[in-house]
């Protein structure tokens, strides 16, 4: 068993004979931090500290990924979408404020639209609600270099296709590193490509209209996983929605450009503090 953080005795809630491993870090409202197609809670490492000031943050490492069980079912987002319902209710969360990353963000939606009582608040972080022609052609290759090349080549190019070069190569022995630990603990090649098809399926443009949850998009105009056009795309069907569009950072924005990234999603979970009335001035100032 794990380390536990807060109030979390247990890192590991149970679904049937599964287990997803869980974190939580400080104290306050709750909000999920859900990553993308790695999985892991580890890619929220920049994000932990500054948002648990304010916030109960809840990690959790996917089904099929990191320290969660290794299922060999099909993936897909309404199911991790589940999942995450049935982490929440194993953690007795009744409703949270929501960060999804790329493939967490297509969770985001799943759950906002068939579960709105669930989430406060939402931020789609790099995401996208339906593909194109470009983003398959993309998905198709990373597929075929991990039959082709296996699981070092596979990550290297999901590195270097989430990493912004200025950032990668100050920093490329520990982003070695990260990738050295991500292949030690690969999920295997049945799940990850089931995983591929799950992201590659994702579609619900024609239904994002419908979600009522106050959102907040965000992503990096060097984005090449997820392109601003994608951000764009959600900004613009989600009634309401507001939109942030970084000038940098890439598909791993919270990475790369982290303290930019967390103010974003500081300013638009904080609760909305009322305007101050203007001072009344005396009479004899008003006459000064």
């Amino acid at each position: 068993m794990g380390p536990y953080y807060g109030s979390c005795t247990m890192p590991f809630v149970s679904l049937g004979k599964d287990r997803i491993y869980t974190e939580i870090h400080g104290e306050g409202e709750d909000l999920l931090l859900v990553p993308g197609l790695g999985g892991r809670a580890q890619f929220w490492s920049a994000q932990v500290k500054p948002l648990s000031k304010h916030f109960r943050v809840i990690l959790h490492d996917h089904r099929g990924t990191g320290r969660s069980s290794r299922s060999n079912i099909v993936y897909g987002a309404k199911q991790m979408a589940e999942d995450l319902l049935r982490v929440m209710d194993g953690l007795k969360i009744s409703s949270a404020h929501m960060v999804g990353h790329s493939t967490g963000g297509a969770i985001g939606q799943h759950i906002a639209l068939t579960n709105p009582e669930r989430l406060k608040k939402l931020v789609l972080s790099a995401s996208w609600c339906g593909p194109d022609p470009l983003f398959i052609q993309l998905f198709e290759t990373r597929r075929q270099v991990l039959i082709s090349c296996g699981p070092s080549a596979y990550l290297f190019m999901g590195t270097l296709l989430a990493t912004p070069a200025w950032y990668l190569q100050s920093r490329f022995a520990s982003s070695r590193d990260f990738m050295e630990s991500r292949l030690k603990d690969f999920s295997g090649l049945e799940i990850e490509l089931s995983r591929l098809s799950a992201v590659m399926s994702h579609d619900l443009r024609s239904h994002v209209h419908k979600i009522k949850t106050q959102t907040l998009v965000i992503g990096a105009e060097d984005d090449q996983i997820t392109p601003p056009g994608f951000s764009q795309e959600l900004a613009e069907r989600i009634p309401g929605a507001k939109s942030v569009l970084l000038p940098k950072g890439g598909h791993f924005c919270p990475m790369t450009v982290a303290e930019t990234y967390n103010q974003h999603i500081l300013s638009f979970l904080s609760p909305s503090k009322p305007a101050k009335a203007p001072a009344r001035r005396s009479k004899q100032n008003a006459r000064i």
